[in-house]
């Protein structure tokens, strides 16, 4: 789950609502057709060959080459609503299982707009041999509009995204709310002209993805649906098993999503997780005397605004030169680093570095969570999250809703509040061509078996008491993980990966109140 500079109110994402049905061959929903009139996709062959022309970012290309891994396309609807329309086609990679297998296990790495194929990927270099590669094919798909998939979302160019990242919109006078609304309409309409026009753009949410899940499901020959899902994914899960609990044999939800607030309560709470998570750190890095935000936690946000805020006005040079840093990279580089506590040291080290004139690690670090290769190339990562975002969220349509808003976040995480007052600019999503698809519920699951969701307690992008409501929601059984980051299953953690295991393979889950500590 990612938080934005491009869209504030855009911190985090709703649960959608999807429509429920008893047939193991796909809901129907929304007037959509009969599960009959799905029969070509769901009765598919995939076709199974090398990976390396699915990879869609430099970082994935010698990993794709790996002949342990081949890739397919699924076929899709574009629209559910006429089947006989156009199509989607969607990346899937696959590594077979090499012992006694079970099944399949897919994977989302979350976002939304996050590449399915390269976690799965990363994750087959984590497991190892273990049991899981042995039980399961591990299966990723890129979600349609999403990484190798087609049609893909396609907003920005190379040079839009720096020009982007350079924009301010910190003027929260009538003209800078005028300016930054017209960029954000531009926005819009860019995301239209260039990702395939409004029948992309209208089916790109999660109300959809499910029952492309669905149809996957059938395409690997699975009768009942094994997955993992972190972040994000957890919606793809939950709202899968609303859609086809019936389809369902096992699902691990990780850094959950409560599918029943609003998207201005999750966006205060996401950003209260960032500053706890800022917290943290300062009092992890007061402890030592080179801290670039010296060895008082209390006085921490402070530092941090003294040493970010000028860049407003003043941007600093990186990459010896070739680059500038821009305050919202400043700020996105430390939510990137906020994301996990491995990285709290290269935090340091760019702050500190900051200090001395040089904007090169934070940059870098703002990089990685854009999606910007070191060729200069931007995946579509945070389009799709923007995209994917305007069509499963409530849209905020009124200034003074939208000041409310961003007012409550600053005050929520006060060490990426710019200084210069509240800019109550509607957001790209405001000026959609297209209606959003979901909206905040309880999910109705009758029939679902037992699931598995974990949370973590310092998690700064899903917080803890989401897992808690989500396990709820679902009648799950709730993993607790104390720890600072986002997301923790299957990341070396023995307690936290045995019990996910137990419980992929035999469906033992662990007894109530587990809580897991990093060994």
């Amino acid at each position: 789950m990612r938080s934005t500079t491009l869209v504030a109110a855009l911190c985090s994402a709703g649960l959608l609502l999807v429509a429920c049905s008893q047939s193991t061959t796909g809901a129907t929903g929304r007037g959509g057709p009969d599960p009959t009139q799905l029969s070509r996709f769901y009765e598919q062959k995939l076709s199974w060959g090398p990976c390396a022309d699915f990879a869609t970012s430099e970082s994935d290309r010698p990993t794709f080459s790996d002949p342990k891994f081949d890739c397919a396309r699924l076929e899709v609807p574009l629209d559910y609503a006429a089947p006989d329309g156009p199509t989607a086609q969607l990346a899937i990679l696959r590594q077979r299982a090499t012992g006694q297998r079970i099944g399949s296990l897919l994977v989302n790495p979350g976002g939304p707009g996050s590449s399915g194929a390269s976690a799965a990927a990363s994750l087959s270099g984590r497991i190892g041999q273990g049991q899981l590669s042995q039980r399961f094919d591990l299966v990723g798909f890129d979600p349609r509009g999403v990484g190798a998939s087609t049609p893909t979302i396609d907003c920005l160019d190379d040079a839009e995204w720096e020009a982007e990242r350079a924009d301010l919109d910190v003027d929260p006078s009538p003209a800078g709310v005028e300016q930054t609304e017209s960029e954000n309409r531009q926005y819009a309409q860019r995301c239209a002209q260039r990702s395939g026009g409004d029948p992309v753009l209208a089916n790109v949410g999660t109300r959809d993805v499910v029952r492309d899940v669905d149809i996957l499901r059938a395409a690997l020959g699975d009768q009942k649906l094994s997955y993992l899902g972190y972040s994000y994914g957890t919606r793809i899960g939950s709202a899968y098993a609303e859609a086809f609990p019936q389809n369902v044999r096992a699902l691990v939800l990780d850094g959950a999503l409560d599918p029943t607030q609003t998207t201005a309560d999750r966006t205060v709470k996401q950003n209260a997780g960032f500053q706890q998570a800022f917290d943290a750190y300062a009092a992890d890095c007061a402890k030592r005397p080179d801290c670039p935000l010296g060895t008082d936690p209390a006085k921490a946000t402070a530092a941090f605004q003294a040493l970010t805020r000028p860049l407003i006005d003043a941007p600093v040079r990186a990459e010896n030169g070739t680059r500038t840093l821009s305050y919202p990279d400043a700020v996105t580089g430390t939510i990137q680093a906020l994301y996990l506590s491995q990285l709290w040291p290269a935090l340091s080290r760019g702050l500190s570095l900051l200090a001395s004139g040089d904007g090169t690690i934070l940059l870098r670090l703002a990089d990685l969570y854009n999606g910007r290769g070191a060729d200069g190339h931007y995946g579509n990562d945070i389009e799709a999250f923007v995209v994917i975002s305007c069509v499963d969220e409530e849209r905020i349509t009124d200034r003074a809703q939208q000041a409310d808003l961003i007012r409550r976040a600053n005050e929520a995480a006060p060490f990426r509040d710019d200084g210069r007052g509240v800019v109550a600019a509607l957001d790209p999503c405001a000026f959609w061509p297209v209606p959003p698809t979901s909206q905040p519920h309880v999910p109705q699951v009758q029939g679902l078996p037992p699931t598995l969701i974990i949370s973590t307690t310092g998690d700064p992008a899903t917080p803890y008491q989401a897992g808690v409501d989500l396990a709820k929601a679902l009648n799950g059984s709730l993993l607790t993980y104390e720890g600072t980051q986002h997301t923790v299953a299957l990341q070396g953690v023995p307690c936290v990966d045995d019990a996910v295991t137990k419980y992929l393979i035999d469906g033992t889950l662990p007894p109530p109140g587990t809580v897991c500590r990093a060994s």
